[in-house]
């Protein structure tokens, strides 16, 4: 069983920055892909960035140049730096795993840019 306990969300105004983490708890093995994907009222889940174990990473349009992917492959966390924090940026963000055994969610965070 794998658990994925984020942190870090919270009220930002405009153009703040945020970082968040997510902590994969359990018997994670092979290579494997972490990332944060969001969820806005109204909206579908989208990807935001995602990195393989091999530091591979990928990247939403609407992201670029703003946020950073990175990873600790000793401590299985992800972290997703934030910055020029947008109003649109404002969704439940979700951390993702997934390897041979399949994929994981953690259960969300807010993140909410506004003044």
């Amino acid at each position: 069983q794998v658990q994925l306990v984020e942190s870090g969300g919270g009220l930002v105004q405009p153009g703040g920055s945020l970082r968040l983490s997510c902590a994969a708890a359990g018997t994670i093995f092979g290579s494997n892909t972490m990332g944060w994907y969001r969820q806005a009222p109204g909206k579908q889940r989208e990807l935001v960035a995602a990195i393989t174990s091999g530091g591979s990473t990928n990247y939403a349009d609407s992201v670029k140049g703003r946020v950073t992917i990175s990873r600790d492959n000793a401590k299985n966390t992800v972290y997703l730096q934030m910055n020029s924090l947008k109003p649109e940026d404002t969704a439940v963000y979700y951390c993702n795993l997934r390897f041979v055994l399949g994929e994981y969610w953690g259960q969300g965070t807010q993140v909410t840019v506004s003044s």
